[in-house]
């Protein structure tokens, strides 16, 4: 125990509070169990340590991470009993995936000592929604996704912007009160800014990491593959990575990589799930929804960037960017007419030069161009839907 309270002093003394991921306003802390899940490196582990050095400290607290060598010999639920009977509080479990039977040891925690508030994370989006299930009527689940371009701004250049609604978006009410030109930083988010970490020099090594990590860890031990599979989920990922987007010939893929049809579908459903992909539905854009999947697209502009390399296309950079963006506040679904459809309002996006032909006979449509610092009349700037959350 000892040990684990120092790592946890270390980690609180530099932990800074300057900046905070939008989610950290919208998460019940006081509620008895928390689950912050979300891709690999958007920042989860930061978060809670800048809640606890913010309102708890280290003596209603304890932080630790469940890969710690002290869960070699020892088990969460004596853990929790010990810090219980000690006084303790808040109890925060990092990487919970990595602790096996991390489901029903949560639940344990929550039946037998109910004074004590749990909040956990963990990496992979596949393993906590596997097991949230048995806590789905005590959990509070929330997702967390990679940096806006607003939260960019913040982080990145220190330059702080508000969050605008859709609605202000289309209205063309956006006010960027220090920054004359957003399109270079713009530029600059799309290849390095969706991830915490692209500040430093590394990223590409990186998101190469992580990438690894999903598709030979997290996915198979989620769904009980083998390391032949693992191969399986990187040629997909590498097919994907330079088609996209497309419309997904799902018979045709699955010969290429010689799987069945029906396990490409779960392929697919896993890769979305762990945030390396991203599925446009003609109904509903939710990943256990019934709606067709129209097209498939790399999950962010950063992946792009570093899985295509030099195949990127920029028509798919853009249309990546709305969605990704978009889809934290609102439905988005494919447009018979566009590229998308949120709510009663339809979105085409392209470059400067992209004309209305294609969204004239709708109602409510806008064009969403890249390349250009204002919008007029229906034209939307791009860069404009990465200040929505």
């Amino acid at each position: 125990m000892r040990t684990l309270y120092q790592k946890f002093e270390i980690l609180l003394q530099n932990t800074t509070t300057d900046f905070k991921r939008y989610l950290y306003q919208e998460i019940s802390w006081n509620s008895r169990m928390v689950g912050i899940i979300g891709p690999r490196g958007v920042g989860k582990t930061t978060m809670i340590l800048q809640y606890i050095k913010e309102n708890l400290g280290s003596k209603q607290a304890l932080y630790v991470s469940a890969d710690d060598m002290y869960f070699s010999e020892n088990r969460l639920v004596d853990l929790a009993d010990i810090f219980y009977k000690n006084a303790g509080e808040y109890l925060f479990i990092d990487e919970i995936h990595k602790y096996e039977d991390w489901s029903r040891e949560l639940k344990n925690i929550y039946d037998s000592y109910p004074d004590l508030k749990v909040v956990f994370t963990g990496s992979s989006v596949l393993d906590i929604l596997k097991g949230s299930a048995d806590l789905s009527r005590r959990a509070l689940i929330y997702k967390l996704q990679g940096l806006s371009f607003r939260e960019y701004l913040h982080f990145f250049h220190n330059k702080k912007v508000e969050t605008f609604t859709l609605e202000n978006i289309v209205n063309r009410e956006i006010q960027l009160a220090d920054i004359k030109h957003p399109l270079p930083l713009f530029n600059d988010y799309l290849q390095r800014g969706y991830y915490p970490f692209g500040i430093e020099n590394e990223l590409n090594l990186r998101l190469g990491q992580i990438v690894v990590q999903t598709l030979e860890t997290d996915i198979p031990q989620y769904a009980n593959m083998n390391v032949g599979t693992s191969r399986k989920l990187k040629r997909l990922l590498s097919i994907i990575s330079e088609s996209v987007p497309f419309k997904p010939n799902l018979s045709k893929i699955a010969e290429m990589i010689s799987v069945s049809r029906n396990s490409l579908d779960d392929y697919f459903m896993y890769m979305e799930k762990a945030g390396l992909i991203s599925q446009l539905r003609n109904e509903t854009s939710g990943i256990r929804s019934l709606g067709k999947v129209d097209k498939v697209y790399l999950d962010n502009t950063n992946l792009i960037y570093s899985l295509a390399g030099e195949k990127s296309n920029i028509g798919n950079i853009r249309e990546t960017f709305f969605l990704n963006q978009m889809r934290v506040r609102n439905e988005v679904i494919s447009s018979k007419n566009a590229d998308f459809v949120i709510k009663d309002s339809s979105f085409e996006v392209g470059g400067k030069n992209k004309q209305q032909k294609q969204i004239e006979k709708n109602g409510k449509s806008y064009i969403v161009k890249d390349d250009i610092e204002f919008g007029y009349l229906n034209v939307l700037p791009l860069w404009a839907f990465g200040l929505n959350y």
